[in-house]
């Protein structure tokens, strides 16, 4: 299996977040997360699977780390991607979805920010392929409260570290800062990159 490899930050620093914030988030957590990830699938390989159990066994504990630091590269990876320094309005067919789905982009963005304030760890937007919508998802920890089938499109971290540096305990400042820099581009791209038009219902 090949090495996941560290992704560089598109940004060095955006309205709101320091150079300091993102890298000491980038090069810190996400860097550290990749080099589990490897690190796991390299003693997956020749780990006894002869011990499984559900209790205990090595195999237990490593896959439900590969879980935890695989989603943490992932989630990381979209969250640094989804931003822009010249953060631009709602666009595109993520916009329109958005409008049809919570009534309004206004509503959409006051669910999505309170879901900033009531998670412990992300708020992701994503198109569930089950109902053809898109929702607001909050999860507490990397491999906790995602959902089965559904792709995102917009991800948010509100662990302390992505902001703390920056904002102190001012979560709500954070959130605001970066709802006005979003790239819907992302978004479309992945609506594009999956064709979930045809799952539109």
């Amino acid at each position: 299996m090949a090495e996941l490899t560290i992704k560089p930050l598109k940004y060095k620093e955006l309205p709101g977040l320091s150079e300091r914030q993102l890298a000491e988030h980038h090069d810190v957590l996400y860097a550290g997360y990749v080099k589990k990830v490897n690190e796991i699938r390299a003693a997956l390989a020749t780990v006894d699977l002869a011990k499984a159990n559900g209790t205990f066994s090595d195999l237990r504990e490593l896959k439900v780390e590969e879980g935890f630091a695989l989603n943490g590269v992932k989630l990381h990876e979209a969250y640094f991607d989804n931003m822009t320094p010249v953060g631009t309005a709602a666009s595109g067919v993520v916009a329109e979805w958005i409008a049809a789905d919570f009534s309004s982009y206004e509503k959409w963005a006051a669910d999505f920010a309170a879901c900033g304030l009531a998670a412990r760890g992300w708020v992701v937007l994503a198109f569930d392929l089950a109902d053809g919508k898109l929702h607001n998802y909050v999860c507490d920890i990397h491999n906790q409260g995602g959902i089965w089938g559904a792709i995102p499109l917009l991800v948010l971290d509100v662990y302390e570290h992505a902001y703390f540096l920056d904002y102190a305990t001012a979560r709500k400042k954070y959130v605001d800062g970066f709802m006005t820099n979003l790239d819907w581009s992302v978004a479309n791209g992945l609506v594009a990159q999956y064709d979930l038009a045809k799952h539109r219902q």
